[in-house]
């Protein structure tokens, strides 16, 4: 995995797509990512790192996240802000699925520990985070990804070649606002496809 750099606006001119919505075509073939959005964090010509965004994890919330994790006593759980209540948890991917990866909004930044992406998103993937917000200290939106999806050099590029993903640029709002069994459907809207004409069309390779 390259290292993780700040974004730098003058990379949007590259064929790297970070900061970009990857949208996975009827016809993927791999089912950990069937109808998965992934917010793209990192791509160089090292590889690629992402966060699927419409996944949720099975049998976990934010709060019993915090204990487990020890960052809050058991009996403090039902104390939590409103904002740490929100926080949806997610299955980020199938690497390191031990791990947690907070995508959140730009207004929050720890040094060293957070990655600026792109306008209004950020990644960091630090428990100290974590403690902010379940004092109410934290990111305005956030998500807690578990685990990510990853590829390696020249990996990616040829999934798309090959037809298993489409990309648009992100929009903060479907990455942290959007319902998650709606955000497959809007993501496709974004790139301006239809999705009940993009099911029908699929197979027809």
């Amino acid at each position: 995995m390259g290292s993780m750099k700040p974004f730098d606006p003058a990379r949007r001119m590259s064929s790297f797509l970070d900061g970009q919505m990857l949208v996975a075509m009827p016809g993927m073939s791999d089912n950990r990512f069937a109808r998965a959005v992934i917010y793209l964090c990192a791509h160089s010509e090292d590889g690629a790192m992402g966060i699927i965004v419409n996944q949720p994890a099975s049998k976990v919330s934010f709060p019993e996240l915090l204990v487990q994790l020890e960052v809050i006593a058991p009996e403090e759980s039902i104390r939590l802000p409103k904002r740490a209540e929100a926080v949806r948890v997610l299955k980020g991917g199938p690497v390191e699925t031990g791990r947690g990866f907070v995508l959140h909004s730009a207004d929050y930044f720890i040094d060293n520990s957070t990655l600026p992406i792109d306008d209004g998103v950020s990644l960091t993937a630090t428990v100290d985070i974590l403690r902010a917000i379940a004092k109410g200290a934290g990111p305005d939106r956030a998500i807690l990804a578990l685990g990510y999806a990853g590829w390696q050099a020249g990996q990616l590029e040829a999934e798309i070649q090959h037809n298993g993903w489409l990309n648009c640029p992100a929009d903060p709002a479907l990455v942290f606002d959007t319902p998650i069994e709606l955000k497959y459907e809007r993501a496709l809207r974004r790139i301006g496809i239809d999705p009940g004409h993009l099911s029908a069309a699929a197979g027809h390779a």
